[in-house]
């Protein structure tokens, strides 16, 4: 398999990654001003994520962090997949495409959370490739919070400007007439 870089990737992701789990990231501490600034961020100021009176009156124990909370655990820990030597990506040919959740409760304030990450799929759509990757968020204790479900959609290379097109042609040869009529 070729490695990307400068010279970029030239054949399709090896298919015999699909199912390769990695290990388990370091514990997160979810803690409440954590919840606060990222609610405040995506504009979501329900009072459970924000007062922890308001979280115990719906039952929680604590705040309890916003649905897409867990982003900033699970894209972080798709890094080992995305950079790792041997699937052959780079980070600046990989995009995030798409991300959902599927919660088994709210992820609160004192989890402490790990997460696994494993290639669920991989496709070739119209000269890109599309992996899924799977994200399995557990406190420590064992206790599964939430799957998150990521699409990286990794772009063809387009660093070889060896070939001049058209369209670079035509723009060059306009800027040329543009200076040329600025003389006259």
């Amino acid at each position: 398999m070729t490695s990307r870089g400068v010279t970029g990737r030239a054949m399709p992701l090896d298919q015999s990654f699909v199912g390769r789990t990695y290990p388990p990231t370091a514990p997160y501490e979810v803690g409440r001003e954590k919840i606060r600034e990222f609610a405040t961020a995506v504009r979501d100021l329900n009072p459970a994520y924000l007062d922890p009176e308001a979280a115990k009156a719906l039952g929680h124990p604590d705040v309890i962090a916003p649905p897409t909370f867990p982003v900033i655990i699970a894209i972080p820990a798709a890094y080992q997949a995305v950079e790792d030597p041997e699937f052959g990506l780079g980070k600046s040919w990989v995009v995030h495409g798409d991300q959902r959740f599927v919660y088994q409760r709210p992820m609160r304030a004192g989890d402490r959370i790990e997460c696994v990450v494993k290639v669920e799929a991989i496709k070739s759509i119209a000269g890109s490739d599309m992996i899924t990757l799977v994200s399995d968020l557990r406190t420590v204790e064992g206790e599964q919070v939430c799957t998150a479900y990521g699409l990286f959609v990794v772009r063809p290379d387009t660093s070889d400007t060896s070939d001049t097109s058209d369209a670079e042609s035509v723009g060059t040869a306009e800027s040329t007439a543009e200076a040329k009529a600025g003389e006259s």
